[in-house]
């Protein structure tokens, strides 16, 4: 047998990885895609922001396997992920990576569609809704609006304000953009607040912060951005939190925001 039938016949055995937004908590926010797959899979590899209530939709038999990773907590390293998806791919005709809000959005998918297209393993994205997006909308805040700019950016807090070559520019996006919705920053909020402050935003920018968007313990807060880190603090705040900031924040519409689903998220550790 010829080296090329030979590899054709060996990848014809792989399964395929999908890798799946979760959506960012609530449920129903799930696409039906998702859900068609959650339901048929033969192995699942989550992370942490996946409430139960997804779990449980997978098959008894499937082969499950949790990666997530929080901060203040052991987390599996990144290359250890890839590998299991991998190894599950060689085994399995249907794989599930099954990922909180969208995979392709500061959750990593980008890099675990190429380990795994670049190994010769059939991947696919399905996209899922974000919690940039969801949870100021469950909060009754339109991330864009008409009246109060027309631009928005969705950036990290995750990365350190004093490295050396930090990854985000903080003072030219308070020049450049008339909205920020801000992912894993409550650890750096001080510091990330100060940057915007020092770029000219002005203190009495409107802000929010939605902790557990779209889930059981949803709570918020809106402030000014000089009063913002103080009130997270007084109010003891905590992540998982989606912060926004802009004028689209006083485009506010309570009684538009949707209840909260009663499921609880994250999946402890």
């Amino acid at each position: 047998m010829s080296e090329a039938v030979s590899a054709a016949l060996g990848e014809a055995t792989l399964g395929t990885v999908y890798l799946v937004g979760a959506g960012p908590g609530d449920p129903e926010l799930l696409t039906l895609k998702a859900h068609r797959l959650l339901r048929q899979c033969d192995a699942l590899v989550y992370d942490a922001l996946v409430p139960q209530a997804l779990l449980d939709l997978v098959p008894q038999a499937c082969e499950r396997h949790f990666v997530g990773k929080r901060r203040g907590h052991h987390s599996v390293p990144q290359p250890s992920t890839n590998a299991v998806l991998v190894e599950l791919a060689r085994r399995h005709r249907l794989i599930v990576r099954l990922k909180g809000g969208d995979p392709f959005l500061f959750g990593r998918g980008g890099e675990e569609a190429a380990h795994l297209a670049a190994r010769g393993i059939p991947v696919q994205v399905v996209p899922g809704v974000t919690a940039g997006i969801a949870a100021p909308a469950y909060a009754g805040i339109p991330v864009t609006h008409r009246r109060a700019g027309s631009s928005v950016t969705f950036v990290t807090g995750h990365e350190e304000i004093d490295k050396a070559r930090p990854g985000v520019d903080w003072r030219g996006l308070a020049r450049s953009s008339d909205g920020l919705v801000i992912y894993m920053g409550l650890h750096n909020l001080r510091a990330i607040l100060g940057e915007l402050s020092a770029a000219g935003l002005a203190p009495d920018t409107p802000a929010a912060v939605i902790q557990q968007g779209t889930v059981r313990g949803q709570r918020q807060l809106v402030a000014t951005l000089a009063e913002l880190a103080d009130r997270v603090e007084a109010e003891a705040l905590a992540s998982p939190s989606i912060v926004v900031i802009g004028e689209v924040v006083n485009q506010r519409v309570p009684a538009c925001a949707p209840e909260p689903a009663d499921v609880t998220m994250p999946i402890p550790l």
